[in-house]
């Protein structure tokens, strides 16, 4: 995958939701799925840092994407239907889904960790994801070939010491892949996958090792053969793998 050259119209003609759009791999992934023909759904909590994205999308003439705020610590299953009711709406069609949004505490002992603490975690990192992936499931299934991705993490693939409720909420992210890989066996043309990024340039990387030289990292771009392949028909058959980059 690494050396994957993806077809210039790869993803022509699809609608691809990348929630946490507005920094980071979602900002990276958003902007590669668009040149490469996907009309994107802008996901994120901030407004203004995804229509900073789409002003970077518009300028470079490839399809118009579309904001879709949500809190996704907030949100209940209602919220969530709303979501995919407003993609079927305007759009009428899903393709595949990015789930990039995250939520990190700072790294310290699990003793030094509160219940509240957990339950951001939980809720942004698995609960949320799991909640949009349910209710987007109509629309892609209805698709011809539908895509589903889940960034998730070097700690939570190998979990490690101080690395608590994000390493933890991470793996459970992973276990669910796999189990929604097999339930979707019926259905030939999706799959769901998740990706481990490992160290890049990234405001999630400055948070966690704040006195890295930030040169010394492959930028985020330097993954988008992996995630282009994922979400491509070239990955139709490839379900409940976890990809280290």
């Amino acid at each position: 995958m690494k050396n994957y050259q993806a077809p210039k119209d790869l993803l022509q003609g699809r609608v691809i939701l990348v929630t946490g759009a507005g920094q980071g791999i979602g900002r990276t992934a958003a902007l590669s799925f668009a040149a490469h023909g996907a009309t994107v759904i802008l996901h994120g909590r901030k407004t203004e840092k995804l229509e900073a994205v789409y002003d970077e999308i518009e300028a470079a003439g490839f399809p118009e994407a579309v904001i879709f705020p949500l809190d996704l610590f907030s949100a209940e299953d209602k919220d969530f239907e709303s979501f995919a009711g407003g993609i079927k709406r305007q759009l009428g069609r899903l393709d595949g889904v990015l789930h990039n949004a995250s939520h990190l505490d700072t790294l310290k002992r699990l003793e030094e960790h509160t219940l509240e603490q957990w339950q951001v975690s939980m809720r942004v990192n698995l609960m949320a994801p799991f909640a949009m992936t349910r209710a987007c499931l109509p629309l892609l299934k209805a698709a011809p070939d539908a895509s589903i991705l889940w960034t998730s993490e070097t700690h939570g693939h190998h979990p490690a010491a101080y690395w608590g409720s994000f390493s933890v909420s991470r793996s459970a992210g992973e276990s669910l892949v796999r189990i929604w890989s097999q339930e979707l066996e019926m259905y030939p043309g999706m799959r769901i996958n998740a990706i481990v990024p490992g160290p890049v340039q990234s405001p999630q990387r400055v948070k966690t090792h704040p006195g890295e030289v930030k040169e010394s990292l492959p930028e985020a771009e330097s993954l988008m053969p992996f995630y282009l392949y994922l979400m491509g028909k070239d990955s139709l058959g490839v379900s409940g793998q976890v990809v280290e980059c």
